[in-house]
């Protein structure tokens, strides 16, 4: 007879606090004052173009490196260390940046953010899931992420508004200051997160971080609705995460006054906050609605941005709103398919996959890009999309 922890059932205070946490948690997590400054402060410091680009590569390098190993190493120990270790980490980069500012102050504090995306990656998915399903409220669990993506990017619009007068007014110092406490802000809220790993859940005593990874890993091998739930995610997150790096570029291209740009850009990320708020109304949409889904979105992105004004750049609003949205249900159905031991170590494997592409994506835009326009090369690269929707659809 198999051993399985008891149901509790549905506790609305177990729920309130576990999403309180995960909102101020998302919030703090993004709400960093030198997101829009500092390839500025790589400027003034005397970097080169090429020096910032390597960096960028450090910064990839390290998320690709330790995102499976960290995800192995929350199931076997604990989810809720890795997140309130992760931003600590983050805190002493940004500190490393501001302080002591050098090439390879950067490059440790590019080491450091990577490390720290790592930890979270997986570990906060997993966490949040069992929780919810320890509560009967699993159902809820789309829906609840999808508001915590939508804190998290809020906060990106805040810090975005409050990074220019600071900056103005007291320089990178506070800039960085700020930015240091929100990490230690973000590390302390971490820790209120509720954790009970069952016997079901928990890794048995002993066999430690290598037999989670085998855990996780063999049930992607045994399952085939897991490995398509896997190669789903980085289908569905990574070329429209790669093309927002390139916004800016697009919307000067639309002939919008530098000054105007920032206004354009925070449409766009309304747009991807709304389609946040819209996983929960959206959880039940089947194969068909969410190749649907995926195809409107593509077809949106490519109109906006092939139309080259800045009006257009509402229909790119509207396609990464929609894309955002489909991110988040690829990850409800990705964790409504993992059964056994190893949730965060197979949610950290999609997000393995979601970095590789990415990475394959900027250098495909970089080739795009020297041949023709940056609406073009969008419009181009929505493609990709239409294939994933022809796969979702079912079959007659």
């Amino acid at each position: 007879m198999t051993l399985s922890p008891a149901r509790v059932p549905v506790a609305a205070p177990g729920v309130r606090r576990l999403t309180a946490t995960l909102y101020g948690y998302s919030f703090l997590d993004e709400f960093v004052l030198l997101y829009p400054v500092y390839t500025l402060l790589f400027a003034d410091t005397g970097l080169s173009v090429g020096q910032m680009s390597s960096l960028f590569v450090l910064w990839s390098a390290t998320g690709v490196l330790l995102e499976v190993p960290s995800g192995a190493w929350a199931d076997a120990v604990s989810r809720r260390l890795l997140l309130w270790l992760g931003p600590l980490l983050g805190a002493a980069g940004f500190a490393l940046w501001v302080f002591v500012p050098s090439y390879w102050a950067f490059a440790a504090g590019f080491v450091l953010w990577g490390a720290r995306g790592a930890m979270g990656s997986g570990a906060l998915e997993a966490l949040v899931y069992e929780e919810l399903e320890r509560l009967g409220a699993a159902d809820r669990y789309a829906r609840i992420m999808g508001r915590a993506q939508a804190a998290g990017q809020v906060a990106v619009m805040t810090a975005m508004a409050l990074a220019g007068p600071v900056f103005a007014a007291y320089g990178y110092p506070a800039v960085g200051a700020a930015s240091v406490l929100a990490c230690l802000l973000c590390a302390a809220t971490a820790t209120r997160f509720p954790e009970h790993r069952g016997p079901a859940t928990a890794v048995p005593d002993g066999e430690g971080w290598a037999a989670s990874l085998r855990s996780g890993l063999g049930e992607a091998r045994r399952d085939r609705s897991v490995r398509g739930a896997l190669l789903l995610v980085p289908a569905v997150a990574a070329v429209w995460g790669a093309l927002d790096e390139y916004t800016p570029l697009l919307a000067r291209d639309t002939g919008a006054a530098d000054a105007t740009i920032p206004y354009l850009l925070v449409m766009i990320w309304a747009g991807v906050t709304a389609g946040s708020l819209l996983a929960g109304p959206a959880e039940r949409l089947g194969r068909r609605g969410f190749a649907a889904l995926l195809t409107a979105s593509a077809l949106a992105l490519a109109a906006g941005a092939g139309a080259g004004t800045p009006a257009g750049l509402a229909l790119v609003a509207v396609a990464f709103g929609g894309f955002q949205l489909a991110t988040v249900l690829a990850d409800a159905r990705l964790q409504q398919r993992i059964e056994g031991t190893g949730r965060a170590t197979l949610t950290s494997v999609a997000g393995l996959g979601t970095e590789l592409v990415t990475i394959t994506v900027y250098g495909t835009y970089a080739q795009l890009a020297s041949t023709t326009a940056h609406g073009t090369a969008f419009a181009l690269l929505a493609v990709p999309y239409l294939l994933v929707a022809l796969l979702v659809a079912p079959r007659r």
